[in-house]
């Protein structure tokens, strides 16, 4: 969440779309309604509990947003791993397609998304981005509390932190300076 808002944008999840509409639904909604999908595959791992088994949800969307991608050429996905070449091992089907290497971890993930959205206007530093992700961990207990919630991954919890990280961004982040200085060849 922090990283997205950085660049100026605002993270979307299917958890804010309120109604009984089927979490599918919701998916393909918000897939087609945004410019931008950002799938991290480095976190499709086993579970703990008997039987053992890896969640598939963000593959599936990842798929979800390749065919909107194909449909819609407004539409552009990015893939996230934590290795280099365990994507076209676990997603051959993907072949082709660079996938943004973070090794795991947040300066890796921040730096990846700086050269993902290259082209977004406001081009935040990594650490700018820690900045407002060290700001953002410390609100939490707060935001939770004043939803009356244990988790940020409920509706009213989500939006909170939302607004806050792109009210911190606006704050520490200038959106002048960028120029484009067009193709090179």
């Amino acid at each position: 969440m922090a990283s997205v808002s950085t660049f100026g944008m605002v993270p979307h999840a299917t958890l804010e779309i309120p109604g009984g509409e089927r979490r599918l639904e919701r998916i393909l909604s918000l897939i087609a309604e945004c410019q931008y999908s950002v799938h991290d595959l480095s976190r499709v791992q086993l579970d703990r509990l008997a039987p053992r088994t890896p969640r598939f949800n963000m593959p599936f969307e990842l798929g979800l947003s390749v065919a909107q991608a194909k449909w819609d050429r407004q539409h552009t996905f990015f893939v996230f791993e934590e290795k280099k070449h365990r994507l076209s091992k676990s997603l051959s089907d993907l072949d082709g397609t660079d996938p943004y290497i973070h090794r795991g971890t947040l300066n890796g993930l921040f730096a990846q998304m700086g050269n993902a959205f290259v082209r977004s206007k406001r081009q935040p530093t990594v650490t700018q981005m820690y900045a407002i992700y060290r700001k953002l961990r410390a609100a939490v207990p707060q935001i939770l509390s004043g939803a009356g919630a244990d988790s940020i991954f409920g509706a009213r919890s989500f939006r909170d932190l939302s607004t806050l990280a792109s009210a911190l961004a606006d704050e520490v982040i200038p959106t002048t300076g960028f120029v484009d200085l067009g193709p090179f060849s």
